[in-house]
């Protein structure tokens, strides 16, 4: 009994000390051995073994030829980034999104479609399945192994079992996701609400690399946030955490879809927008957006455009966004005092003219100047960063002791 638990034990800490040395050389690569050796506090003979092991996986290959510090110069070390593909899919709202991307977050392959309005699990599924299908059929020309397939999905999602919980916009219960695409692809498929995928994307290649403790908000069709404490994703006891969109900003404020009213999205994301601006059309107030269409067919993009050509319509209905936003952001700022706050999302990329006075009301609303010390940021990794997410879930699985037992 005792020689079992040795022996598994011994495994276990070799997968534990390849994940070590992969994930600094990913991290601080171009790296040399003797630096990984002193940074990990193991012996030059075992990082040696361990880095031939992963020279001949492919993941790591010999790069440059570092500073010499009297002998011969070392041999650097760095990832592989095109040894293996990666698929991200961002089943959003209303859009499915499905990208390749190589292990550097280079997308080499992407498609975007619409989802059907209102369809049936079977239905939904059969879209992810084409979409994914099309995208691997293009990476299997390049002959480059695929890693997994990732699903950052809209709504509630349980990501131990890939069960897509709830997704009130396309309202779908209970989609077995996961068990579904890895029975049709034979890849390992990881599965989590998009927002928290979008949050872990952050942390491996945006705004929040080496941060402990951060927000990523989205502000588009619906708010979600994923939240980050001590560098790790957290999800909560039944892996809700992060619904800041269903937060209570205005108790006899509007309804909102998930049956509570005066919900923060139902106040500030892009179809409250487009609410309220149909209302100011209404009432018969002067706007470029009366001559636009019909007010049914105001957008919260529209108030946007609107807004840039000097609308003043336009500007006090994003003004007034972001200070809803401001209300939501001051409340997780107490909550949690996080040291950067990440938004992204349509009403995110309306710039200052939601910002400014988003910031304004978190100044006004904080209660105690170390508070003011949080950074409050936009996403640099554009339209992609869901689906890049949604792949990074399946890089954070393989560079973990459980994952790089298998290379």
């Amino acid at each position: 009994m005792a020689d079992t638990i040795q022996i598994g034990s011994f495994q276990w800490m070799k997968s534990v000390n390849k994940s070590v040395i992969l994930n600094l050389i990913r991290l601080h690569g171009p790296i040399s051995r003797a630096e990984i050796a002193k940074m990990c506090k193991l012996t030059p003979p075992t990082v040696t073994n361990i880095v031939g092991e992963l020279l001949e996986s492919g993941i790591v290959i010999e790069s440059t030829l570092g500073e010499s510090s009297g002998g011969r110069k070392p041999i650097l070390l760095r990832i592989n980034t095109e040894a293996f593909c990666v698929i991200g899919v961002n089943a959003g709202a209303k859009t499915l999104r499905v990208i390749a991307t190589l292990l550097d977050n280079t997308v080499v392959k992407e498609t975007v479609s619409r989802l059907p309005s209102r369809p049936s699990a079977e239905e939904f599924l059969d879209t992810v399945k084409r979409a994914i299908r099309a995208v691997i059929d293009e990476v299997k020309l390049s002959q480059k192994p695929i890693l997994g397939i990732g699903v950052g999905m809209h709504g509630l999602v349980n990501p131990e079992n890939g069960v897509a919980l709830f997704a009130p916009h396309p309202d779908l219960r209970d989609v077995p996701v996961k068990d579904v695409l890895e029975e049709e692809f034979q890849l390992p498929v990881e599965v989590d609400n998009d927002v928290r995928a979008q949050a872990m994307a952050e942390s491996w290649f945006g705004q929040a690399q080496g941060v402990a403790n951060f927000i990523s908000m989205y502000v588009g069709t619906g708010i979600g946030a994923g939240i980050f404490l001590n560098h790790q994703l957290f999800h909560g006891m039944s892996h809700t955490a992060g619904e800041i969109g269903h937060t209570t900003v205005d108790i006899d404020g509007p309804p909102c879809c998930c049956g509570n009213r005066g919900c923060l999205e139902a106040l500030a994301d892009g179809s409250a927008i487009a609410r309220r601006a149909r209302e100011a059309i209404e009432q018969g107030k002067s706007t470029l957006l009366a001559e636009w269409g019909a007010s049914e067919e105001i957008t919260g993009n529209m108030v946007y455009e609107a807004a840039k050509q000097g609308d003043q319509v336009a500007i006090d209905l994003l003004a007034q966004t972001g200070r809803y936003l401001g209300v939501g952001v001051a409340n997780v700022i107490h909550t949690l005092n996080p040291s950067l706050i990440i938004l992204s999302g349509g009403v995110a990329r309306a710039g200052e003219y939601v910002l400014e006075p988003l910031r304004k009301t978190v100044s006004a609303r904080l209660m105690h100047k170390e508070l003011e010390n949080v950074k409050i940021v936009t996403s640099q990794l554009g339209k992609n960063s869901a689906a890049i997410g949604a792949a990074t879930l399946v890089l954070q699985k393989f560079f973990a002791p459980s994952g790089i037992s298998e290379v």
